[in-house]
Order: C-alpha cells, then sequence, then structure tokens
C-alpha cells in the first residue's frame, strides 16, 4: 500500500510538473522568430498575440490570436503544432497542424495571388519541416455579399510537403469537397445537397454535382450539373491566374420554375412558368475579386406558359391616364427576349410577350443602382385601336413602375381634339409612339 501511494503521489507530481512547466519557459523570443520568419515568407505582417508549450497529451506548441497583413486579412484563434516525438531531435521534423476559427477576408486573395508567383523555394522548407497533417476547424470566409456557413478541412501531404488528399465539408452538412492528385494537376468533387447559393440570389440548390481539374495556374470545371427548383443547370467554365484573372463559359437552364427565384428579385412584380436558357460570358481582371465588376454575359431566355404577377397589361394598355397601374395579372404563352451585361450595367432587349389577348415588345436598361429605364409597345387583339400602345418602364428592380408614356396620352389628347376618336386617337398615339422611339434611339448611344 505504502509503496503504490508514494508511486501515485510521484505520478502525481509528475503530471503536475508537465502541466506547469511549459509555462514556465519563455516563448516570446521563439514566437518573434517565428513571426519574422511568417512575415518574410508571405510578405506582408504577421502577429502573434501568445503562446505555450504543452506536454500532455502529447509535446505541443499553441499560438493565439494569430493575424496576417496590414488590415489583419487573415485571423485565426488558434494555431496548435504537434510534432512527432520520433523526429524531435531528427534533420527533418514531422508536424501535425490544428487551426482553430480562422477567418479569411476577400483582400487576402490579394496577397495570396502575390505568393503564387513569388519563386518556390519549397525545397528548403522541406529539407527541415515536413507538414504532415492538417486540420482546421471552422473556417470562415468573410467576403462582402457571400454568406457562406463555417467549413472544416482535412489535408494530408507527402514528405516533401506536396497536398496527397483533402476533404472539405460545411459545418451543416449541405457542402462537401474532396481533393486527389492527378500527376501534377488535381481533381476536385463537389457535392451539394439542400445548399443555398452564398453569391447573389439565396438559391436553394437541390442537389448538385461538380467536377473540377486544377493545371498549375488553370481551374477547368468541364462538367456542372446542378438541379434547383424542378430544373437543371448545366455547363462548363475556366478560370486561369497566370498573369491576370480570366474566367469564360458556358451555361444552359432547362425548365426551372421561376417563380421563387423572381420573387426574391421583387415581391412587388415576378413571374412564374417554366424557364429556358442558354448563353456565353467571359471576364478579365487584375484580381480575383474584380472578375465580378468586369463580367461580358450574353444570354437567351425564353419562359413559357406563364404569369406576370403584379402588371395587367391589358389594362394599363387601355388607360390613356397617368394613374395607379399596379396589381392584377397578365398571362401569356411565351416571354422571351436577350439578357446582356457589360460590367454593370445590365440590359433586357428584343423582348417578347404574347398571349391569347396582347402582343408586347420592349427593352429595358437596369442601372447600376438598380433602377430601370425601359419603354414598351403592347397590342391589344381585339381591339378598336389601330396601333401599338406605348409603355414607359421605370422605377426600380424590386419595385417596376410601368405607364403610358407621356407622348403617348399627349399624342392620343391631340390627335382625338383634332381627328375625333378612333382614327384619331390611333394617330396621336402613333406619332407619340414615334417621339418615344427616337428619344430611345438617342439615348441609347
Amino acid at each position: 500500500m505504502k509503496k503504490i501511494k508514494k508511486i501515485s503521489i510521484w505520478l502525481s507530481a509528475v503530471i503536475s510538473l508537465l502541466i506547469i512547466l511549459p509555462f514556465l519557459i519563455p516563448t516570446q523570443s521563439y514566437l518573434n522568430k517565428v513571426e519574422d520568419i511568417a512575415s518574410e515568407k508571405l510578405g506582408v505582417p504577421v502577429t502573434i498575440a501568445s503562446g505555450h508549450w504543452l506536454l500532455l497529451p502529447s509535446p505541443r506548441v499553441v499560438a493565439d490570436d494569430i493575424t496576417v497583413g496590414k488590415l489583419q486579412e487573415i485571423k485565426v484563434a488558434q494555431i496548435v503544432v504537434i510534432p512527432s516525438l520520433s523526429t524531435l531531435f531528427s534533420a527533418v521534423r514531422v508536424i501535425d497542424l490544428k487551426v482553430s476559427k480562422p477567418i479569411v477576408k476577400q483582400a487576402a486573395l490579394t496577397f495570396a495571388s502575390a505568393l503564387s508567383s513569388k519563386p518556390s523555394d519549397a525545397g528548403s522548407d522541406a529539407a527541415i519541416i515536413n507538414i504532415r497533417h492538417v486540420t482546421v476547424k471552422e473556417l470562415q470566409l468573410d467576403w462582402p455579399e457571400m454568406k457562406l456557413p463555417p467549413v472544416n478541412l482535412e489535408a494530408n501531404f507527402t514528405n516533401t510537403n506536396v497536398l496527397a488528399s483533402a476533404k472539405l465539408e460545411s459545418a451543416d452538412g449541405a457542402l462537401k469537397a474532396d481533393v486527389t492528385p492527378k500527376g501534377s494537376d488535381y481533381l476536385i468533387s463537389v457535392q451539394a445537397d439542400k445548399w443555398i447559393l452564398p453569391i447573389g440570389l439565396p438559391l436553394l440548390i437541390d442537389k448538385a454535382q461538380i467536377e473540377m481539374q486544377v493545371k498549375g495556374n488553370r481551374l477547368e470545371i468541364p462538367n456542372i450539373n446542378v438541379d434547383l427548383y424542378k430544373g437543371k443547370l448545366t455547363g462548363d467554365v475556366v478560370v486561369s491566374w497566370e498573369k491576370n484573372w480570366r474566367a469564360n463559359g458556358k451555361l444552359k437552364v432547362h425548365n426551372l420554375s421561376v417563380k421563387e427565384p423572381s420573387s426574391m428579385v421583387s415581391k412587388a412584380v415576378y413571374l412564374s412558368g417554366s424557364l429556358f436558357s442558354h448563353g456565353n460570358f467571359s471576364s478579365s481582371a487584375k484580381e480575383a475579386a474584380a472578375l465580378a465588376d468586369n463580367m461580358q454575359a450574353d444570354f437567351k431566355f425564353s419562359v413559357n406558359n406563364g404569369v406576370l404577377h403584379g402588371l395587367d397589361l391589358v389594362k394599363i394598355a387601355s388607360l390613356l391616364v397617368k394613374q395607379n397601374t399596379g396589381g392584377g395579372e397578365t398571362e401569356f404563352n411565351e416571354f422571351s427576349g436577350l439578357f446582356s451585361m457589360r460590367g454593370k450595367q445590365h440590359n433586357l432587349r428584343d423582348l417578347k410577350i404574347s398571349s391569347g389577348l396582347l402582343a408586347a415588345t420592349g427593352q429595358v436598361k437596369i442601372k447600376p443602382n438598380k433602377e430601370l429605364d425601359g419603354i414598351a409597345e403592347v397590342e391589344l387583339k381585339h381591339s378598336v385601336s389601330l396601333v401599338a400602345i406605348p409603355l414607359e418602364v421605370s422605377g426600380t428592380v424590386s419595385n417596376p413602375v410601368v405607364l403610358p408614356s407621356k407622348a403617348a396620352m399627349a399624342g392620343a389628347i391631340a390627335g382625338t381634339a383634332i381627328l375625333g376618336p378612333g382614327v384619331g386617337t390611333s394617330l396621336g398615339i402613333k406619332a407619340g409612339g414615334a417621339v418615344d422611339k427616337l428619344k430611345g434611339l438617342f439615348q441609347s448611344k
């Protein structure tokens, strides 16, 4: 009993010492050296608020509150460095890394891109340290207009610090990605299930399967296959960054139920029906973050057997006085056109709506501030009117306003007064419509 008691006392003392001893070892000088080396390698300031040694459950170094960049573009709550005991006194030390709660801002892409263009000195690093395994918990991308859930990452490396495999999964389990090497390239497989798109409209992806391949400074996505809103999105994309960032590709939408997505854009006026669309896009920029601002795109679209909710075009075209014409709806067989994007300037061209009651055409500009500027012509079938009624499109994307044009109303009143109702009204409307077209011609230049 006495021996057991003595052993337990000594064991307790040793454990206590192992717990306390790391806190007695001065680590600030080591942290300062690590800061200097990291800052030199990355080309931006690196700071470590505090750190300490631990001997249990195995020897390790813990660094807390790390920041990278002048504006703290990257912040990490904690990094734990766990060396392999068998390599502690070897020329090459094998370590594992545990990274907790890193936050990465979009601006970090700038120095990440600059770092990738520097000549690699991985050979000298590999002779000193071999990173065997990296675990990242709760990685958060802090990017404007992007809402991503935290993600967890597991990565394995070879004895020359080359990525051997990686697995990424969002905290909610909706998004998963696997990375595997293929020679000097990398294959990336992305799967999504009930995942909300983090960019643009918060679209719900029912299921997605995307295969990618990284080839040097080039990312190829030859197979995009996404199920959403009872339809399908397919296409391919290529992104390169050898000198400037470039992106191009083509997309196709088949039989997508457009009611829910369009109502996200505007609660006042939105569409229902089945969307079919196809087109190409491209962009180039010095930085990846600027690709969206320089986007060039053209997509033909058609919505079949749908309803334009919030606007009764028959009612609007029948009124030749300014008044509140919101509400109602317009059923149509087909609503088609061309959506074009030139940077922040968006246009809807060659718009056509056809139904049993009317036929309409139009052009609409969507300004960078989301204001609308356009004109449409509505011809009522089986109407006493002999011409199409010009309508002005204004307001905003979320609250469009469609009213008979001022020129059309003025022409209708003048024509009716001079030649009487019927022919006089129609001729006046036609004259007013010509004025609107002339004005639109000059405005488009």
